[in-house]
């Protein structure tokens, strides 16, 4: 018998499977359809999405987010270019030289910005840093929407930075790992915060929004899509049941309810933030604008919480501990989390 383990807030990976999506997965498991993507539902998916976004995109579907990444800076990238991103982004941090690898050798150029953003004067800088031949040639700008710290690109961000990429030729590209979070806190349209303001590719996930697993990688200009079905095919991203990965897509679409999901997720981050912050002693590190919350307090308290069963990450954001919520994250359980912490720090 397997022990069942709590709701645990180290990140939104840690949620079961949304019941719309679940029951998605099963209705579409009557129908033998044709595989590599050939299928119904697959196109009815990338149609849905060209709806959502408002514009006739190019979509691949693939199994996770470092391939999303990694695949889609490839696209955008010869092996003599380099990438400017944040010094937390996911693909400098977490993604084990993955970009890299699939771009052959690609350098990524790292800013060190204020509260995980890239800023258009830190883009300037390493845009300019070298124009001789013995460096990597600057080409992409990688965006982090939500970022890595929980915070949020507004419009006037990402218009801002487009002015710099526009002046150097550079394209951008979004992780969007937490882009549903982002569309919800800023409640704009996902159009609003991608190629509106010259984002030319976009990583969306569904795995941290209520999904099993499942990414799109979405070209807003086709003609950057050429041959990437190759890519992803050589990148062992070819799912042959692809049904199952596009099903999940269509049940978050349906009755908006990706946003919903992101909604609710945002809205437990600020319940811990509101709850937490009136702990003496206890600080919060970043705002919180979307559904991560990243708090500073003594090594004992962190060390006792872990004892005490919870799981959280320490490693991002710079020490303290970072605290994730998801679609079915509940406040009953916050309240217990709560309570520890309370009680943890009284005894320091």
């Amino acid at each position: 018998m397997y022990e069942k383990i709590s709701e645990q807030f180290a990140s939104d990976n840690y949620s079961q499977i949304c019941p719309e999506v679940l029951e998605k997965i099963i209705e579409l498991n009557q129908d033998n359809s044709q595989a590599y993507g050939n299928d119904y539902y697959t196109k009815y998916a990338a149609d849905k999405l060209r709806e959502l976004f408002e514009i006739d995109c190019e979509i691949f579907f693939v199994f996770n987010g470092t391939a999303a990444n990694s695949l889609s800076l490839a696209a955008l990238c010869r092996s003599y270019h380099s990438i400017i991103c944040s010094d937390v982004a996911h693909i400098e941090t977490d993604e084990c030289g993955a970009p890299e690898f699939f771009s052959n050798g690609s350098k990524l150029l790292i800013a060190e910005g204020e509260n995980g953003k890239l800023r258009p004067e830190d883009i300037e800088y390493l845009a300019t840093k070298r124009e001789d031949i013995h460096y990597p040639k600057p080409k992409v700008i990688s965006l982090t929407q939500s970022t890595e710290l929980g915070t949020i690109y507004s419009i006037e961000e990402l218009k801002a930075i487009k002015k710099v990429a526009d002046k150097h030729g550079l394209f951008i590209q979004m992780d969007g790992a937490r882009f549903a979070n982002a569309v919800a806190s800023l409640d704009c349209k996902p159009a609003d915060i991608t190629w509106k303001v010259g984002v030319d590719v976009l990583c969306f996930s569904g795995t941290k929004n209520g999904m099993a697993m499942g990414e799109i990688v979405i070209f807003f200009d086709r003609k950057l899509a050429e041959d990437f079905d190759y890519r992803c095919k050589q990148a062992g991203q070819l799912a042959s049941k692809m049904k199952f990965i596009s099903a999940q897509w269509i049940a978050l679409l349906e009755n908006n309810l990706w946003k919903r999901n992101a909604s609710h997720a945002n809205s437990m981050a600020k319940y811990f933030e509101e709850k937490v912050s009136k702990i003496d002693g206890i600080k919060i590190k970043f705002p919180v604008q979307s559904n991560s919350v990243f708090i500073d307090a003594s090594e004992k308290v962190m060390s006792k919480l872990k004892e005490k069963g919870w799981i959280f990450y320490n490693f991002i954001g710079l020490g303290g501990g970072r605290f994730v919520f998801s679609w079915n994250s509940s406040t009953q359980r916050i309240d217990k989390l709560i309570k520890d912490i309370k009680k943890l720090k009284s005894l320091t």
